[in-house]
């Protein structure tokens, strides 16, 4: 049996597998994979985590990360200010740029509403998307909160939200990816599938 690995080892392991979605095994493998580096790649790859922890924050008008005062996209003049797509957090920014088509602004909520972990609406990035809406001239937000209970919640809470104004609120389709099979999608995917069906 071999004995625990020496303290910094063990320590590296451990914060590494704070990370989301590096498990036990993952974490010792990238562990040893740094310990294998050259000790420049090392320093770059501290240095790297040191600096974007340092510099990177939150866009005061969208929420979502910079290293700027403003963000590219809010600052973006081409951009349709009329549209506002309302996500979780910055990952889904990066996602939805990834489809090249989409050219309003964002606004980013850093989490869900969800009340059996306590988080209500005053604990995410709510009131400064109110404060957007009552300044800006904003026709449709587009609600893309993630396919779950605590997305929904959120995305039907802000769309009563803001009806009363005369703004269109409007939810990102889920259903069956391109590619997937029917026989493998559950029950809620399938239902989303069928209430987001269109004509052809």
């Amino acid at each position: 049996m071999m004995k625990n690995y020496a303290q910094p080892l063990e320590n590296l392991i451990k914060e590494l597998s704070k990370l989301p979605g590096i498990g036990g095994k993952s974490a010792q493998r990238l562990a040893f994979h740094i310990l294998s580096l050259d000790e420049d790649r090392v320093i770059a790859l501290a240095d790297s985590i040191r600096d974007a922890k340092e510099k990177m924050k939150y866009c005061p008008c969208c929420g979502n990360l910079t290293d700027k005062d403003i963000c590219d996209i809010c600052a973006d003049e081409t951009r349709d200010k009329r549209v506002i797509c309302v996500v979780e957090s910055p990952r889904d920014v990066y996602a939805m740029e990834r489809i090249r088509e989409y050219k309003g602004t964002y606004h980013v909520l850093h989490g869900a509403i969800s009340p059996m972990e306590g988080i209500g609406p005053d604990d995410i990035n709510l009131k400064s998307l109110i404060v957007r809406l009552q300044q800006g001239d904003a026709e449709e937000v587009i609600l893309a909160t993630n396919p779950t209970i605590e997305g929904e919640a959120t995305a039907m809470y802000i769309a009563r939200l803001i009806k009363p104004a005369g703004i269109r609120a409007s939810r990102i389709a889920h259903g069956i990816p391109v590619g997937g099979d029917l026989e493998y999608a559950d029950e809620v995917t399938l239902l989303k599938a069928m209430e987001g069906r269109r004509d052809l």
